[in-house]
């Protein structure tokens, strides 16, 4: 495990396909489909998780440092973020209409 200054996680771009399937390559399994999280250190592509199918491809370095970890623990919290309603839309569906202030005196 490191810090997190050390690395970044961020979301696979087109630009990035090149380096994904070598990544694919090196781990020696089938490139990633769908929305990808792409694992960098010092600015270079070094594991990435498939956010269908939890799927991870890495090179040793991104092993080595327990990238995967991270990545797993990010795809979680992007899923969650993902199925979570809004702030707005849970006060929303706490309220209830005809719920107010006349209906407590009743």
């Amino acid at each position: 495990m490191f810090s997190a200054p050390t690395y970044v996680i961020r979301e696979a771009t087109d630009r990035d396909a090149h380096a994904l399937q070598q990544l694919a390559d090196v781990s020696g399994q089938k490139p990633l489909e769908g929305t990808v999280l792409v694992g960098e250190i010092a600015g270079r592509p070094a594991a990435a998780i498939s956010l269908e199918d939890d799927r991870i491809v890495a090179d040793a370095f991104g092993l080595a440092l327990g990238l995967s970890a991270q990545l797993r623990t990010r795809a979680h919290a992007f899923r969650t973020y993902e199925i979570l309603p809004s702030f707005r839309q849970r006060i929303l569906n706490g309220v209830h209409p005809g719920a107010g202030a006349d209906a407590a005196w009743n």
